[in-house]
């Protein structure tokens, strides 16, 4: 070989796509993927907050479609964060995912409040029509190493 090798530190994308029921089952499978995919690689996005925001996105996509479709989970971890997307087979977009609603949610209410997680504590989220209907998607950003907890 001739010149200089170069390593490059910077790792690859990991990926992940999971077809979930279209049930409430659908939950806690979605959490335990994510939760496992960020402790596996020692992924530095902030594990509770993406538990968190997924399962918020699947229970919206199990609440608010119909059918017996499947429901896609794609979690993508990358050195600035991650991103997780939940396809559902709706094409019409979540009602003010990306623009804040006027009304705040009523507080003796036990929804509502989904959408208003994943604006606060996600960098950036929206949605996109896929062929089979929509993606619905939050980023979390890298925690800096010395802000994580030790184990």
């Amino acid at each position: 070989m001739n010149g200089t090798a170069v390593h490059d530190p910077t790792p690859a994308p990991a990926f992940w796509r999971i077809a979930l029921p279209h049930t409430a089952a659908a939950v806690p499978v979605a959490r335990a993927l994510v939760r496992t995919a960020l402790a596996e690689l020692e992924h530095a996005a902030d594990c509770d907050t993406a538990e968190l925001l997924t399962a918020e996105l699947v229970a919206n996509a199990v609440e608010h479609t119909t059918g017996e479709t499947p429901i896609e989970l794609v979690v993508e971890l990358l050195p600035t964060g991650c991103q997780v997307e939940v396809h559902d087979p709706d094409p019409a977009p979540p009602a003010d995912l990306t623009v804040p609603s006027l009304p705040v949610p009523d507080p003796l209410q036990e929804g509502g409040r989904g959408l208003l997680l994943i604006r606060a504590l996600s960098s950036s989220c929206g949605h996109r029509p896929t062929d089979s209907g929509k993606a619905v998607w939050f980023r979390l950003p890298a925690v800096p190493a010395q802000r994580r907890p030790t184990a």
